[in-house]
């Protein structure tokens, strides 16, 4: 589908090479949204069951998750984890800096793209 959606799509050049990255995308998509899950069910099991949110809101929260981890997935590695850092985290900017080997200037460009990111699923692509 996302191949589809693309307005230059051009004929591979190596087509069994195309469909063995697009296999391997898929499947990294797939292990990382079922760790996902998994850690929130680990983390729903932390809490009393008394506390428990219904089944049906327990869907509506593992989805806005995923919705979340697509969202950050087209954020460069460093850029989700100091994004998550400092949202999750509450860590500074120097903090981040020091955990990640770059430059404080570098990580204020890491969030940017992060709240860029953040912006353009609530508002759609900025003009």
């Amino acid at each position: 589908m996302r191949l589809l959606s693309r307005e230059d799509l051009r004929e591979p050049r190596e087509p069994r090479a195309f469909l063995v990255a697009i296999a391997k995308g898929l499947l990294f998509d797939y292990f990382r949204r079922a760790a996902l899950e998994q850690a929130y069910l680990t983390e729903l099991m932390l809490i009393p069951e008394s506390e428990h949110p219904s089944p049906e809101e327990q869907q509506l929260i593992l989805e806005d998750l995923k919705a979340i981890d697509r969202l950050l997935g087209k954020l460069s590695s460093k850029a989700r984890a100091a994004f998550l850092y400092n949202r999750l985290d509450g860590m500074g900017h120097a903090e981040i800096a020091q955990r990640l080997g770059v430059s404080v200037p570098r990580v204020r460009q890491y969030l940017a793209q992060g709240i860029r990111q953040c912006y353009i699923a609530l508002y759609g692509e900025p003009l």
